[in-house]
């Protein structure tokens, strides 16, 4: 719920929490220190084929298969003293057991908290039968093309190796199916990146959007333990928890809903004059949000003079971008330089990070969509806000180019040529 100066207030109503913890499609199962299940959403009692409540003060064992249960409770205490988040992982084989004795695959994310000094796990769990398997029958798929393929390369080879041994008037047909055959496996070869493109996309949009959600869950469940007034400053941090993440989300269904766009080709520019100053004040506006500790953003001070006709969102989409990934890979207590000046032909912006920067040997991949360097591999992102900058501003007629250097920080550099209004 939003206030009127656009925060969140404090969900004090249970009926509340409740919906929002029933609405999650995943199933999600909170335990206590002893294994103990103490909360079930509606989908993780169906997914175990349980009626509502049934599991409630039920050992985790009944939901763990038995060749799995020996090492399990030293593996939960490990994890509790941990404290740290285990995200979820798709090279790990994790099985649950449904009630009538079933076994089926999952996913499990884990994030411990603690209420009143006694210790508690958050479960988001995903039943993946179903991905299993497609992947089995995408895996069969592929052996099958892949043996037909070979078989009919050969079947070529040796029409080839019989068309030579014919007349010379023969050689423009062998020509011919030799073509053919380079662009069969073109084809193959373009049809097998495009199914691995489309698992990579589903893995990143369903590992982006859960970590969040399970953040956001975690902070509500904690927000309403919290009632007394000395605990605001507790409220405040699951607020701004909450707050961040929503902005991270809205952030990541605005790229992915670009790149719809771009590929589409629907993209709409509508330009208008506007003063470049408002533009500007709006990005670092909703950037604030996202600073980390002692974090600084310094704006030129000529800004107020400069006057564009362009497209104002898209121009905001492009700055908002380059500025959350300088936020995002920049330490905390550095400086955010965000420059902007004119010349007679074009409207230059620099943004200069005092971040981690990137290895020389992954810069020039980092406009590729999807593409994320080795450095960043264990920060949140989805490898497209570069990709799509780059394809608005060609569409706009603009550059962008880049220097950085590891360990020291990075200078992106737009170019957008001045158009006069019609």
């Amino acid at each position: 719920m939003l206030n009127q100066k656009g925060g969140f207030m404090f969900f004090s109503n249970q009926n509340i929490f409740n919906i929002l913890f029933e609405a999650i499609p995943e199933g999600v199962i909170i335990a206590n220190e002893n294994q103990n299940i103490i909360a079930t959403n509606l989908a993780s009692e169906q997914m175990f084929g349980y009626k509502k409540d049934e599991l409630i003060n039920q050992n985790l064992h009944v939901i763990i298969p038995k060749k799995h249960q020996t090492n399990h409770k030293t593996h939960f205490q490990n994890f509790l003293k941990s404290n740290t988040i285990r995200k979820i992982n798709h090279n790990l084989n994790l099985f649950g057991i449904k009630k009538n004795k079933n076994e089926f695959p999952v996913e499990i994310g884990l994030n411990p908290f603690k209420i009143d000094n006694k210790s508690y796990i958050i479960a988001l769990i995903i039943d993946i039968t179903n991905r299993k398997k497609t992947a089995k029958k995408i895996e069969n798929l592929n052996f099958k093309l892949e043996k037909i393929i070979k078989e009919k390369t050969a079947e070529l080879k040796n029409t080839i190796k019989q068309l030579k041994n014919v007349n010379f008037d023969l050689k423009n047909q062998i020509k011919k199916r030799a073509e053919a055959e380079i662009q069969i496996k073109d084809a193959l070869k373009n049809e097998q990146e495009l199914n691995e493109l489309k698992t990579k996309f589903l893995s990143l949009v369903s590992h982006e959007f859960k970590t969040p959600l399970s953040g956001i869950l975690t902070s509500t469940i904690l927000l309403k333990k919290y009632h007394l007034s000395e605990q605001q400053d507790k409220r405040d941090k699951h607020i701004e928890t909450i707050t961040k993440k929503v902005h991270y989300l809205n952030n990541i269904l605005n790229d992915f809903l670009s790149i719809e766009r771009i590929e589409s080709s629907n993209v709409i520019y509508k330009y208008t004059t506007f003063n470049l100053s408002k533009a500007i004040n709006e990005v670092v506006y909703n950037a604030n949000m996202l600073l980390k500790s002692g974090q600084k953003i310094n704006i030129s001070s000529n800004i107020d003079n400069y006057v564009l006709y362009q497209d104002e969102k898209i121009l905001e989409l492009i700055l908002s971008n380059l500025l959350y990934n300088a936020i995002k890979y920049s330490l905390e207590n550095t400086t955010i330089d965000l420059i902007a000046h004119q010349t007679s032909k074009n409207t230059i912006f620099k943004l200069i990070d005092r971040g981690i920067g990137i290895p020389e040997k992954d810069q020039k991949f980092i406009f590729n969509r999807y593409f994320r360097a080795e450095n960043v591999l264990n920060i949140q992102g989805t490898g497209i806000g570069l990709n799509i900058v780059k394809s608005h501003l060609e569409n706009l007629g603009g550059t962008i180019s880049f220097t950085s250097k590891e360990h020291k920080g990075s200078t992106f550099i737009i170019k957008l040529p001045l158009i006069k209004p019609l």
